[in-house]
């Protein structure tokens, strides 16, 4: 008996000595409203989530000047996905299991994106998706949303330019071999044979290869008189450099993952004449675009590209979602999230579906001499 009133008596001296402890989380908890925010900051894809990083640094800076989000100051953690599934679902878990955690932007690509999503449903987390665009993500999950469009709107424009406009009857495909890849090469097939075009032959390739020599000739072989590429921009430029080497001189076209001054950089004369759509453009004269780009470049000294002004969007929304919530509360939260109607998003508005995708428009860009520009 006395040793359980001794081991009693320990555990209430805990909890009088932990107790202040206790009551200051939570109270430094209650000051602040904590994002999380998940992005490959390092690996093949570290431009776009050290943009991610920056841009919804950016704006957590500009609410935080207008007093935050329900009078409290905004706090973001930042995890690294590497591009990485598995490094993605590890920090979901990570963000799950912190209950001050409110809410989560990221990741970056669809792969990882949906290898984070059963573990956000499970918890019931909010997941927002900036740029995953394959079209089962966001379905997936009442708790997950994306913004950025579906490869089920946006393979069809791109498949009406190059048939309509660019003048393409029979186009060679390559794409990365992962879900994005995979869905963004399907939707265009589908959209472009609905049209009366021919595509001549599909090849894939693996994240990290570099020599496409091999597989390029075999798609000039095929008859092509011009190619997509479901690629990023680093992949892209390579692709296009040694389609130059080859002389295989027909146009390119490509989603909106191509869109990025570094494909211009990595590229030089090889890009000259690409074809990419984009639902954001640096040059825009809308004058929330002209703040956002004039902010993003003297704090950073770079232009922001599309994938960083949906980072943006993603943080305005979400601050909008939880101001309209009245609270803090992941279902309320979710419920407002999924009545957003019209929001003035950089990159188009957003309107949520019932799955949770956003309906978006585009514009095709061309490159010339050596500039992003809208193509007439």
């Amino acid at each position: 008996m006395r040793n359980v009133l001794r081991t009693i008596t320990a555990v209430l001296l805990v909890f009088v000595v932990m107790g202040p402890l206790f009551a200051s989380g939570a109270a430094e908890a209650d000051d602040t409203i904590h994002i999380a925010l998940s992005a490959p900051i390092t690996g093949d894809w570290s431009e776009f989530g050290i943009n991610f990083q920056r841009s919804v640094e950016l704006a957590i800076s500009e609410l935080n000047a207008q007093g935050g989000i329900l009078g409290r100051q905004v706090r973001l953690s930042v995890g690294d996905t590497q591009g990485n599934p598995q490094q993605a679902a590890t920090l979901a878990q990570q963000w799950t299991s912190d209950p001050t955690v409110v809410a989560q932007i990221g990741p970056f690509a669809s792969g990882p994106s949906m290898a984070m999503q059963p573990i956000f449903d499970s918890a019931g987390m909010v997941q927002l998706s900036p740029t995953a665009s394959h079209t089962e993500y966001a379905g997936g999950s009442r708790w997950s949303f994306g913004i950025v469009g579906t490869q089920a709107g946006e393979g069809p424009f791109n498949a009406n330019y190059a048939y309509n406009e660019i003048g393409i009857r029979n186009i060679a495909i390559l794409h990365i071999n992962n879900d994005w890849g995979i869905d963004t090469a399907n939707f265009f097939t589908r959209a472009f044979e609905g049209l009366g075009g021919r595509v001549t032959r599909t090849e894939f390739y693996f994240e990290g290869e570099s020599d496409f020599t091999a597989v390029l000739s075999t798609l000039r072989e095929s008859g092509a008189d011009g190619l997509f590429i479901a690629s990023f921009y680093n992949d892209g430029a390579a692709i296009n450099i040694q389609r130059d080497r080859l002389g295989w001189g027909v146009p390119v076209i490509g989603p909106t993952s191509l869109y990025s001054p570094q494909l211009i950089a990595l590229g030089g004369s090889s890009v000259e004449g690409l074809f990419t759509g984009t639902g954001f453009f640096t040059p825009d004269p809308d004058p929330a675009v002209r703040q956002y780009v004039q902010s993003f470049q003297a704090k950073y000294g770079a232009l922001p590209n599309f994938h960083a002004a949906l980072a943006y969007d993603a943080m305005k929304l979400l601050a909008d979602a939880i101001e309209r919530a009245g609270s803090t509360d992941s279902e309320a939260i979710r419920s407002a999230m999924a009545e957003t109607r019209d929001f003035p998003g950089l990159a188009g508005s957003i309107t949520f579906t019932p799955a949770g995708d956003a309906v978006k428009g585009y514009r095709m860009l061309q490159i010339r001499n050596g500039e992003f520009v809208v193509y007439d």
